[in-house]
């Protein structure tokens, strides 16, 4: 073992295997010996467990380790150009909330999308970020002074970031990237956290990109919709699946995964599980037995639920009591993006806009109107450069409708459903510090009595939506909802940090 940290024995029998794997793959971590890539056959092994057993924490250690012996990161940050004898990692995950949550621990990690793309970067700039990287000599740029250029070297000696760096010498990310390409090399080595989420076709396209590919899953998650009920890890042979069977934040007394815990009970009834709870929240404040939806929670994190019929008069009534008009949206209100509505024509487009981090199930607050008739400014939760103005197609649905009622929209670009309550299916892989799951939609579950994957649907669902949760859970029982202590906000999303590069497209931009 090369690692310095104390693992389990489970732990450590998967931190092995993982560093067989990658020696056989041309990566000696003891030696810190790194061989070009042999060529040989492709490489798939997985790591699962359940929430808390120390997937992330095993993450982490292996990405500390391959960059410590020269493993080049691949993020959504900036790619030096390809050398013969680089090896490189990505740290994916399927949605911005979870990458971000990765890189909150301090993993640069970034979205399956954006990694599918490759930025062109305009030639004069990308020198800068060469140099910046290591790989060139300091450039002299035509209307770019030493001055500006000493700020950058010293934002990215503190910070690490090429965009933070050259927004630091007053560039603006349409100066630096000027378009997305599909990929056309393959990388090295990816690791994909939250791969429960991966259907088929996604995980052929990373094993297109990634000749060794480390998956990190919980298989008490819900299975991708059209999956039978599957995940792609639960398909490899035995032998590549290193399950992780001790439950380390338990050890802290978490109450919100003791009781995500507890669903493995096979006898455990859905009153049983209710009672359960509300003796928790009687012990500890971060278990909550709600007697309504708190609104003011609505604006940043959705509440959870099962039914699509239930998520439409939430998402109603929260737009009824903030008094927003039918025909408008009022800043501040959250979105979900629904995907891309564009013809094959606009293909370059529809890169520019899932690159920047809209991509169908991505979460944004809506900050207001563009300068053109149709178009939004928009924070995109989770992104790592969030302030995006784009052409949007807004649906507000409403109950016992089927069209919905759509305020306002451009011919084409990102549509989105409003996002003030949302699945739990579509919850998957994000995360919030406070999560609010409307339990009527459980126990509708429940009594319905469906399965899935030789488990009752009510404790998947319960699983799931309870493990969204970091710090606490209000488990909502009754259909009401709370008044908002004032009106919604946005100034906080505004208030950017310095680094970020500026996404607002050039005059002559048709969707972005």
């Amino acid at each position: 073992m090369t690692s310095a940290l104390t693992y389990s024995d489970d732990q450590a029998a998967a931190y092995d295997s993982v560093v067989e794997m990658l020696r056989s793959a041309g990566i000696e971590l003891a030696d810190s010996l790194l061989m070009p890539p042999a060529g040989g056959a492709d490489q798939v092994m997985a790591v699962t467990g359940k929430a808390g057993s120390g997937k992330t924490l095993l993450l982490a250690e292996l990405y500390k380790v391959l960059e410590a012996a020269g493993v080049e990161v691949v993020s959504g940050d900036y790619e030096s150009r390809k050398r013969k004898d680089k090896r490189t990692l990505a740290i994916l995950a399927p949605t911005n909330k979870a990458a971000s949550v990765l890189r909150l621990r301090g993993v640069p990690a970034t979205t399956i999308h954006r990694i599918l793309y490759t930025p062109v970067y305009d030639p004069e700039y990308e020198r800068i970020a060469e140099w910046l990287a290591g790989n060139g000599e300091r450039p002299e740029i035509e209307g770019l002074t030493e001055l500006a250029l000493d700020r950058a070297a010293a934002f990215y000696a503190g910070n690490k970031s090429i965009p933070g760096a050259l927004a630091a010498a007053g560039l603006r990310g349409s100066d630096f990237i000027t378009g997305w390409k599909r990929r056309e090399e393959p990388l090295d080595i990816g690791f994909v956290d939250e791969s429960s989420m991966l259907d088929d076709k996604q995980f052929e396209d990373l094993k297109e990109i990634f000749p060794t590919l480390l998956l990190f899953g919980d298989p008490a998650q819900l299975a991708p919709v059209n999956q039978s009920g599957t995940m792609v890890f639960e398909k490899l042979p035995k032998g590549r699946v290193m399950n992780l069977n001790r439950i380390f934040r338990q050890e802290a007394d978490n109450p919100i995964l003791d009781l995500a815990h507890a669903l493995a009970d096979p006898d455990l009834t859905f009153e049983q599980f209710e009672r359960m709870i509300e003796q928790k929240a009687q012990q500890d404040d971060r278990v909550v037995w709600g007697q309504r939806v708190e609104v003011d929670l609505m604006a940043r994190s959705p509440v959870l639920v099962w039914r699509n019929a239930t998520r439409i008069r939430l998402i109603n009534a929260f737009r009824s009591v903030h008094g927003a008009p039918e025909d408008a949206l009022l800043a501040g209100e959250p979105l979900v993006c629904d995907g891309i509505e564009l013809p094959l024509k606009h293909r370059k487009k529809r890169l520019d806009l899932e690159a920047r981090g809209l991509i169908k199930g991505a979460q944004v607050i809506f900050l207001g109107e563009g300068r053109k008739p149709g178009f939004s400014r928009l924070h995109v939760m989770g992104a790592e450069d969030p302030q995006v103005s784009a052409a949007s197609i807004v649906k507000i649905e409403k109950p016992d409708e089927e069209e919905p009622f759509i305020p306002f929209a451009a011919r084409m670009g990102a549509t989105f459903l409003h996002g003030a309550a949302v699945t739990i299916h579509k919850a998957q892989g994000s995360q919030w510090e406070t999560v609010q799951v409307f339990a009527p939609d459980l126990y509708a579950a429940a009594r319905m009595g469906r399965m899935e994957a030789g488990q009752p649907l009510w404790k998947r669902l319960a699983y799931v939506a309870i493990t969204r949760a970091q710090e606490r859970l209000i488990w909502v029982v009754r259909n009401r909802l709370s008044k908002p202590s004032g009106p919604l906000i946005v100034d906080d999303l505004r208030a950017i940090p310095a680094a970020p590069l500026t996404l607002d497209a050039p005059p002559t931009e048709e969707l972005l």
